[in-house]
């Protein structure tokens, strides 16, 4: 199985969508992973009338996710005949973290549905990402996550930490620990930001 499939087989046994529909406000839940340095996460957003098409197909225009997602400075599709949308495709993305500097990496988005959720998940591309210029933005180590549409409401789920020889002791423990304190905010931001763009 592969590692974008086990991830989502953790967002869902924690946070079985198809059976919260009687969710009024945001919930969070986390966990740990042996062997990772990161938590993984997942929220859920109340977003009444959520059009799942729609708001998957923000998800997939991953050439204009600067100026409509917080923290991105540059995402755009990367050219890969193994990843053809619109059901995949393979982007490159750099990211702004205040206070701590860029983080870039190239994945992989793909579509899918699980017991009426709709989901638009990622995995990290990981010997392309090795590639990247560690002199530009930090290299990402490992990331997961994925988007989760269901009846009123959209999840939101990440497993995502930076390459160590590219971060100080400082930047890394801020980037790992500091991220897990700030894990449930951001992931709030990050619905409520997509959720606004799709619906314009």
């Amino acid at each position: 199985m592969s590692t974008e499939a086990t991830f989502l087989e953790r967002v869902f046994s924690r946070a079985p969508l198809a059976r919260n529909t009687g969710i009024r406000d945001f919930v969070f839940h986390h966990w740990t992973v042996p062997g990772r340095p990161t938590a993984e996460a997942v929220g859920i957003l109340p977003v009444p009338g959520v059009d799942a098409d729609r708001f998957l197909a923000r998800v997939m225009d991953v050439n204009h996710y600067v100026g409509n997602i917080a923290h991105v400075v540059e995402s755009r599709a990367v050219a890969d005949p193994a990843y053809v949308p619109p059901a995949q495709v393979r982007f490159y993305q750099r990211i702004s973290i205040p206070l701590l500097g860029e983080v870039h990496q190239e994945n992989v988005l793909t579509l899918s549905e699980r017991d009426g959720i709709r989901i638009g998940s990622w995995f990290l591309l990981e010997p392309a990402t090795a590639a990247l210029s560690p002199k530009l933005a930090i290299r990402s180590q490992y990331n997961d996550g994925a988007w989760l549409v269901g009846k009123d409401v959209v999840g939101y789920a990440l497993s995502s930490a930076p390459r160590r020889e590219d971060v100080g002791l400082l930047k890394w423990k801020a980037l790992t620990a500091g991220a897990d304190v700030a894990a449930s905010k951001v992931i709030r931001d990050n619905i409520t930001h997509m959720a606004r763009w799709a619906s314009r």
